[in-house]
């Protein structure tokens, strides 16, 4: 992804940070099978050690997580974003950084939440998006990565009034898994769902991949995930 496109998207981001904060940030009071996917994945982590969200937004997510247990921070390409998490989580750590260069020491990371951040990455992006995941994870480290499901490139002239230039990219789910398997994961499961009512969400499919960190010489899980 060029840095013009990273720009665009900052800048996006920072102007309707506050407009996503009050729209989207009480979504999962509204989204029981998220919440039960974030559930497990808090349980699976617990006591593992550090978990990151990427793409945090204003951090509702974290929130989700940090009030189960999980020893969690987050991190997003957008100050305003970030902004904006720090003072609706003033007890949670929130940082400043690029899905591309993740500011992160290698093997750091007990788990990964990624909740729609690869939104904004085209297809081919994501190998840098993924081998960047796959280096700050330990070994047996796990990464929840949930995405919109299609092929889609949607550019809205605007968001909640605002004019924005960024773009919105679908992804078909077999791709994305081929793409975390090069990458050196092993698929411990995929689920789909259909959208919630229309007032809830964006009217698309959703995907949710639970993976987790193989080691270079491990035998890579070839099965079909469970749907």
């Amino acid at each position: 992804m060029d840095a013009d496109r990273l720009r665009i998207i900052r800048g996006d981001y920072d102007l309707i940070a506050h407009d996503y904060a009050v729209n989207i940030g009480n979504e999962l009071a509204a989204k029981p099978f998220d919440c039960e996917l974030l559930a497990r994945f808090a349980a699976a982590i617990s006591r593992r050690g550090g978990v990151c969200e990427l793409g945090c937004g204003p951090g509702h997510v974290s929130r989700f997580l940090r009030d189960l247990g999980a020893g969690i921070f987050g991190l997003d390409l957008s100050p305003g974003m970030v902004e904006e998490a720090r003072g609706l989580n003033p007890d949670i750590d929130f940082r400043i950084g690029d899905m591309l260069a993740l500011p992160l020491p290698g093997q750091s990371l007990a788990g990964i939440v990624s909740f729609y951040s690869i939104v904004n990455f085209p297809l081919e992006s994501l190998p840098v998006v993924f081998a960047e995941m796959y280096r700050v994870l330990q070994p047996g480290g796990l990464l929840l990565l949930a995405f919109h499901i299609g092929n889609e490139v949607l550019r809205p002239a605007e968001l909640w009034g605002r004019p924005i230039s960024m773009e919105f990219i679908h992804h078909p789910p077999l791709k994305i898994l081929e793409l975390l398997r090069q990458a050196g994961f092993a698929i411990d499961e995929m689920l789909e769902r259909e959208p919630y009512a229309p007032d809830v969400e964006y009217q698309s499919r959703r995907a949710y991949i639970l993976a987790r960190k193989l080691e270079p010489g491990s035998e890579m899980n070839r099965s079909e995930p469970a749907r």
